[in-house]
């Protein structure tokens, strides 16, 4: 298991003793907000080699199991603010099937949220969607670009997407009620709008993997964080 540590920087001053409370608008305290990258010293793997459907995929394909950019910021960690619950959570999640890998890689919806799969390969995908617990909970074949099929989701946190006719393939829904968000090529993320007060941040990520970490937020200030995962 790789070891992550977390560091977190207060951007501003906190409240002192005597200050006044936390500053209010519309008879509502003002929000704050968590800004952070995700960064890794550990190099991205080599691209995998392809043996079949070489004309639709390729000689190779990229290995996305961790992509890293050259100043080592990472992408494709979710990083969830435990407990508080995301104002507007996405009920519906889309992946399509493009060049032999799963688009998005990894996503956050809310529960009771509706999948959506594609294709506009010109060979047989398959969407199958596995909980996490290693259950399946379907396993949808697409042989023709451009068919649509949908199936409810069922379970919480990452559901790994898979592809039984290439087996390289993957892509994770991350179901969640609670305010998350997902790193983007830069390793940057945001939650917005987090009201005052000491929350558990967790990040996740698919091939490493991270303790809980505390962090206070104040009204109208936002928290910087950094986290290297090694």
């Amino acid at each position: 298991m790789r070891v992550v540590t977390v560091i977190l920087t207060l951007v501003g001053m906190l409240p002192t003793a005597g200050s006044l409370a936390a500053p209010f608008a519309g008879g509502q305290p003002l929000a704050g907000s968590i800004q952070g990258v995700v960064t890794t010293r550990v190099k991205p793997p080599r691209p995998l080699r392809v043996t079949f459907d070489q004309k639709v995929c390729g000689a190779e394909v990229p290995d996305e199991s961790l992509v890293a950019d050259a100043a080592g910021r990472l992408a494709n960690a979710v990083v969830t603010l435990v407990g508080v619950k995301a104002r507007a959570p996405s009920r519906e999640a889309r992946v399509l099937n493009e060049k032999c890998a799963f688009v998005p890689r990894v996503q956050v919806v809310g529960s009771r949220a509706v999948m959506k799969t594609s294709s506009r390969d010109p060979v047989l995908h398959t969407t199958t969607v596995q909980g996490s617990d290693g259950r399946q909970l379907f396993n949808l074949a697409l042989p023709v670009p451009g068919l649509e099929l949908a199936r409810p989701l069922d379970g919480a946190g990452p559901l790994r997407v898979g592809c039984s006719t290439h087996q390289w393939m993957r892509g994770w829904i991350f179901v969640t009620d609670d305010a998350a968000a997902v790193t983007g090529p830069d390793g940057r993320f945001t939650l917005p709008d987090v009201p005052p007060g000491t929350y558990q941040l967790r990040v996740w990520h698919e091939a490493v993997k991270a303790a809980d970490q505390t962090v206070t937020v104040t009204a109208g200030t936002p928290v910087a964080i950094t986290v290297e995962m090694k």
